[in-house]
């Protein structure tokens, strides 16, 4: 089963070393990493997205609130939650190929962020299955190079409506 976990931590060199250490010893691959500074410049939030046995998950993070320098572990695979990756990809454009990836780019509400004399880098920012189907539309145009981000995640605020107030 996949696992988003997010894990507020103190903006200290090693900290990061030290949780992919915890789970590379449990032999858990990291499928997706995102690492940096929140309002407070002295804490990050680290998101991480792994796949394993829930119990066994659940142990490793257990394990992250007895490290130093962690403040909050949260796995929020079953909460309510805006999950996102940003893509940066270059493709091949000619004459014969251009509309079709700015039709492409347009469907996809993504941008056109530098243009080359025979190339666009494109950018988009959605799920993992948004940022999929983009990149398998526009591999026969030919893409020439791909730089992806790690998965970003936030659980929502959602407000129950509460008569009693």
């Amino acid at each position: 089963m996949r696992h988003t976990i997010s894990i507020l931590v103190d903006n200290q060199s090693g900290v990061l070393s030290r949780i992919a250490g915890l789970f590379s010893a449990r032999g858990f691959n990291i499928e997706s990493l995102s690492v940096a500074e929140t309002l407070e410049p002295d804490t990050s939030r680290i998101t991480l997205v792994t796949s394993g046995n829930p119990d066994v998950i659940e142990q490793v993070t257990k394990r992250f609130n007895n490290m130093v320098n962690v403040i909050e572990v949260d796995d929020v695979t079953h909460k309510t939650r805006v999950e996102r990756q940003m893509v940066l990809i270059r493709v091949q454009t000619n004459k014969n190929t251009r509309a079709e990836v700015l039709r492409i780019v347009d469907i996809f509400r993504a941008s056109v962020v530098d243009v080359g004399k025979n190339n666009y880098m494109l950018e988009l920012t959605g799920d993992k299955e948004k940022i999929g189907a983009f990149i398998e539309l526009l591999t026969p145009l030919g893409i020439k190079e791909i730089a992806r981000t790690g998965t970003v995640a936030l659980t929502r605020d959602i407000q129950k409506n509460n008569k009693e107030n």
